[in-house]
């Protein structure tokens, strides 16, 4: 199974993602679900970065394994724009989750501490 945390900040801001496991739907390269978690996983890390010039801290090992936290202090602007891009992460992984629950879970987390 595919496990994906989203990281939230006290203010409901999505700090960092970790996405780790495989959803064993079909054989390796036709796993679609697979595909599709990281498609838009790693779109969206790109659009962060090609639309907002910010990079974030990216972190994956083996395969399966892909970690993304956002700096801190950015301009109010460009956290807005970062946050639209990851919440359509959101919408997309969750859209997966609805027709491939059995393969992919979605947790969410709240920081105690900023």
């Amino acid at each position: 199974m595919i496990d994906v945390t989203v990281i939230r900040n006290k203010s409901g801001m999505i700090q960092s993602f970790v996405i780790s496991g495989h959803a064993f739907f079909a054989n390796r390269g036709k796993d679609i679900v697979c595909a599709g978690v990281s498609a838009v996983s790693v779109g969206a890390i790109n659009a962060v970065h090609a639309l907002t010039g910010v990079t974030p801290l990216i972190e994956q090992k083996d395969e399966g394994f892909l970690s993304c936290e956002i700096p801190d202090k950015l301009s109010e602007e460009t956290n807005e724009k970062i946050q639209l891009l990851l919440e359509g992460m959101v919408v997309s992984l969750r859209t997966i989750e609805e027709e491939y629950g059995q393969h992919i879970k979605i947790t969410f987390k709240k920081q105690e501490v900023e």
